[in-house]
């Protein structure tokens, strides 16, 4: 992920770090029942208004109409939740109150719980299989094999590289992708990071005990999917606003069409249109950023200021966490030392920092009304075996290069599979999950949640990750205790010779 420039120009006068809007549904003269005929409307004293047409009655399907139409791709832009799930999927009044979201970076499934199984003890869970090979480019065959350091160079993720690694379905173009010829001059000392073998890496729990001690304890599913073939930005955008925009690179979309409130483009207007409250809480820049660039800092006027990632365990702890909390970590890339997970960062660090969150979301007073889902952006040029099944189309935005020039291709496929974790009382114990996911899945959780309309035709016809949960009984209404992992010495010092602080 690209630093967000925008931090330094747009946020250059604040002291503080992470940033956030509130609800201002505290105050104000607005009437209760007052509602804004149009898309946008404002009260006397100013206030955003939600939409008269989000309260409207609204026919739940069953649940084989709602499952066979989402299929089809039949939803769009605008239509409410209820519209497009049935009462099994969504059922009435789930007894989430606050919903937190976790975006990692960089990491297939198989590269990280694909020796689930093994240590869950159990055989139900789709994994690569311990034979999986993926040729080199002498066209021998390089093994699926356990990582070996807790650090690697980076691999491809680019937009063209993940079509090459996916290849047409036959998952076999990781290694050639890949492999790389050291520079010249100022190579790592460790020659072999060059090798496309890293990209078969996997890890286990004795790399990653807090993912597989969460995965074994609460709800994983095992066809979530990123949002699409390709890097950390379009993806991000997908989180929050359903779309990338068009975008294939990690470049900022064009908003010029939506002015707010006039025109939602994130699940963040409508959370302001809603009046529920959320925060962005991030160590070094925010996924919003990706999408609104320096224009989020006054887009909903006056904004209410937090300190970076240090906020949300004081507010988990206090009990004063909002209904929607964005978690970002730290962007520190092209270092071993990043919270975020991404190579060439020791993912010692990221599993630590995924661990006080976790802790901070179990040990709160909060924590009988919790949701917590933790995932990757994407799978970050790493091995997976899963095909990325077909997808609904978001909108009419063709894809695009970093220059603007169209590409061949829609936006009618997933990306390659990532995890993903509900961490929640109502989590099923122990639960592997197969329904197909992506990250307009969780979107749609807060859409449902919030009672918020689509953005576009694919969080429209996204299933929400409701069979990872049991409403009716809290199997964790006394929380397990999480571990947060310890460093180990001797593989961080290696990875920061590599790759420095």
């Amino acid at each position: 992920m690209r630093r967000l420039v925008f931090l330094a120009a747009g946020l250059a006068a604040c002291s503080i770090v992470a940033l956030a809007a509130c609800s201002s549904s505290s105050g104000g003269a607005t009437a209760p029942n007052a509602c804004a005929a149009d898309d946008a409307g404002l009260g006397p004293d100013g206030e955003v208004l939600t939409p008269c047409s989000w309260d409207k009655a609204v026919t739940q399907p069953s649940d084989s109409t709602a499952t066979s139409d989402r299929a089809a791709c039949q939803f769009k832009r605008g239509d409410m939740p209820e519209a497009t799930l049935g009462p099994t999927t969504w059922p009435a009044d789930i007894p989430i109150d606050n919903v937190v979201v976790l975006m990692m970076e960089n990491h297939s499934f198989d590269s990280y719980l694909g020796h689930l199984n093994q240590f869950a003890n159990r055989t139900d869970i789709e994994s690569a299989p311990a034979s999986a090979t993926n040729p080199d480019v002498d066209g021998g065959a390089v093994p699926w094999q356990h990582a070996a350091h807790l650090c690697s160079l980076d691999t491809d993720h680019s937009w063209t590289g993940t079509a090459n690694e996916i290849d047409k379905g036959k998952m076999d173009g990781f290694v050639k992708q890949n492999d790389q010829t050291p520079p010249s001059s100022g190579a790592l000392p460790d020659l072999t990071q060059y090798q496309g073998t890293r990209a078969m890496w996997w890890y286990d729990q004795t790399d990653l005990p807090l993912y597989y001690q969460l995965a074994s304890t609460f709800a994983v599913a095992d066809h979530y999917h990123c949002s699409l073939p390709g890097p950390t930005w379009p993806n991000r955008m997908f989180l929050i606003s359903g779309t990338s925009f068009g975008q294939t690179d990690n470049v900022f979309p064009d908003l010029t069409n939506y002015p707010f409130p006039q025109n939602d483009a994130s699940v963040l207007d409508e959370l302001q249109k809603r009046h529920v409250s959320w925060k962005l809480y991030f160590a070094s820049d925010p996924t919003a950023g990706i999408v609104y660039g320096p224009s989020l800092v006054n887009r909903y006027g006056e904004l209410d200021w937090k300190q970076n990632t240090a906020a949300f365990l004081a507010d988990a702890k206090a009990g004063n966490l909002p209904q929607v909390s964005f978690v970002d970590p730290n962007f520190n890339e092209g270092k071993a030392t990043g919270s975020d997970e991404h190579p060439p960062g020791d993912i010692q660090e990221g599993q630590q920092f995924v661990g006080q969150i976790v802790q901070a979301v179990t040990t709160s007073p909060q924590w009988k009304h919790i949701a917590l889902f933790i995932t990757h952006d994407e799978n970050g040029g790493f091995y997976d075996h899963v095909n990325p099944p077909a997808a609904c189309e978001p909108d009419s935005h063709p894809p695009v290069d970093i220059d603007n020039k169209q590409l061949p291709g829609a936006f009618n496929i997933y990306g390659i599979r990532v995890l993903l974790l509900a961490i929640s009382p109502y989590s099923k114990k122990a639960y592997v999950g197969h329904h197909v996911y992506d990250h307009t899945s969780i979107l749609r959780f807060i859409e449902a949640k919030f009672k918020l309309p689509a953005l576009t035709g694919r969080d429209a016809n996204a299933e929400p990750p409701t069979d990872m949960f049991d409403f009716s009984t809290p199997a964790f209404a006394t929380p397990p205790a999480i571990t947060v992992p310890s460093i180990d010495a001797n593989g961080l010092s290696y990875c920061e010779t590599q790759f420095g602080k």
